[in-house]
């Protein structure tokens, strides 16, 4: 099985804030970096992809940070941060060598043992495609294991485009399927313009072997599964992330729940199916 194969080599403790080294950082626009990150004296930790961890800096304090690499990536772990506030315009300060806390990982990432054997359809709509870039490169990296791929990318535009060099990739690799529309195109874009939901429609897929992963704005949610379900997806194979709203990552603060459900303990991934009852929530 999926978590069993990576062997957890630190102790865990939801509560034990650990020193990682920043190793490499890279800008993709104006406001968002990629910071590669490794645990002194070169320890490791498992996690899934669609996890996240809590990322702090003495005297900024700390914040719930989505995992953006894939447990195949090792020797580092990296995550996309948007330069939004004082906690991560601080870390937007730093540079290769300089010290944070990062403590976790927290909550359910995406059912990869589910997954398995079966084709995947993975839309991302704008900073959706941080979390899902950790499950892009892990279904690369395993691609053997999986049917068909196809992903689905929207954006603002071109210029608020992240990942762009694996992007590219993505649209070369001959395994994959890929699509990309900007809501608003400069002259030297030559792909679709419009919402991401106009994709959709045209994606051919056999609804009983599909599994859906979507993660994106909360106003994408409603018209990208109102398509799904279209096509006979099941709504037990919608896969969601409801990463925003959390704070503590330990069901303690109270920040992230809805009706009695905690999603940084019970989510941030959940199957449509069981957000029926959380009409708040999507």
């Amino acid at each position: 099985m999926f978590q069993s194969e990576f062997k957890k080599i630190i102790p865990y403790s939801p509560y034990r804030t650990l020193p990682a080294e920043i190793i490499a950082v890279k800008p993709y626009t104006s406001l968002e970096k990629l910071f590669r990150l490794r645990l002194k004296g070169n320890a490791e930790f498992d996690y899934v992809p669609g996890q996240f961890m809590e990322i702090s800096i003495f005297g900024s304090g700390e914040a719930p940070i989505s995992l953006c690499s894939s447990p195949t990536d090792k020797g580092y772990f990296e995550i996309t941060v948007r330069n939004v506030g004082s906690l991560t315009g601080a870390l937007h300060n730093l540079k290769k060598g300089d010290l944070i806390g990062v403590r976790g990982p927290f909550g359910k990432g995406f059912p990869i043992d589910d997954f398995f054997g079966n084709d995947i359809l993975i839309i991302a709509g704008g900073l959706g495609i941080v979390p899902l870039r950790g499950l892009i490169r892990y279904i690369m990296h395993q691609r053997k294991d999986f049917g068909e791929v196809q992903i689905l990318l929207g954006c603002k535009s071109p210029e608020d485009m992240l990942f762009n060099d694996e992007v590219e990739q993505w649209g070369r690799h001959i395994d994959i399927l890929f699509q990309c529309t900007v809501d608003k195109a400069d002259p030297d874009w030559k792909g679709n313009i419009g919402l991401i939901t106009n994709l959709i429609p045209g994606v051919t897929l056999n609804p009983m072997r599909t599994y859906a992963v979507v993660v994106g704005p909360p106003v994408m949610y409603k018209f990208v599964i109102k398509e799904l379900l279209k096509k006979g997806i099941p709504d037990r194979q919608i896969i969601l992330s409801l990463e925003r709203r959390m704070k503590c990552g330990l069901g303690k603060c109270g920040h992230c729940q809805i009706n009695g459900i905690y999603v940084c303990q019970e989510g941030p991934v959940f199957k449509y199916r069981d957000l029926r009852t959380l009409g708040e929530a999507l």
